[in-house]
């Protein structure tokens, strides 16, 4: 149960870390739209590529950090994990939970069916998550994130013998 609720924590931290990227609206976020929406906003007047490059950074540490350090700390520190087994599953219970609130409330729902990720100028280049970047992720998802579990598990075991 408490795997469950640390991966409802991740999925509050990727939803804080949106909703303070878009409080000026989506352009605050642009980073995560494709390279046409990039250009279309930059040429638009609506920011600059070096505002988009610190916001990749900013919002870069801000996921990945969580991702990285927090799931493991919750993993070994506070649920105790001594076990390569469990700490894999319980890494993938909580990247899974936060990777399926990503693709379904945020990818599929908030930017895709809803105006709050619409920049104005750019809704000939809609749906802002193609079907070959949404493929990425979720092979992100289904593969990628157990893989970095399989390897924060792996390094785990090496510091805690």
């Amino acid at each position: 149960m408490i795997v469950i609720l640390e991966g409802i924590v991740m999925c509050f931290i990727l939803l804080i870390v949106c909703v303070i990227g878009i409080r000026n609206g989506a352009v605050g976020l642009v980073t995560f739209y494709e390279k046409d929406v990039q250009d279309r906003v930059v040429k638009l007047g609506l920011t600059t590529k070096e505002k988009i490059k610190k916001s990749t950074v900013i919002s870069g540490i801000a996921l990945f950090v969580p991702a990285l350090f927090l799931v493991p700390y919750m993993v070994y520190g506070i649920n105790g994990v001594t076990t390569f087994k469990e700490g894999f599953i319980q890494m993938v219970i909580i990247y899974t939970i936060m990777n399926l609130f990503d693709r379904l409330f945020i990818d599929w729902y908030w930017v895709g069916h809803t105006k709050t990720w619409q920049i104005e100028g750019t809704e000939d280049l809609k749906p802002y998550i193609p079907k070959r970047t949404l493929f990425k992720k979720w092979f992100g998802t289904i593969v990628v994130f157990p893989l970095l579990a399989l390897g924060i598990a792996h390094i785990m075991q090496l510091i805690i013998k």
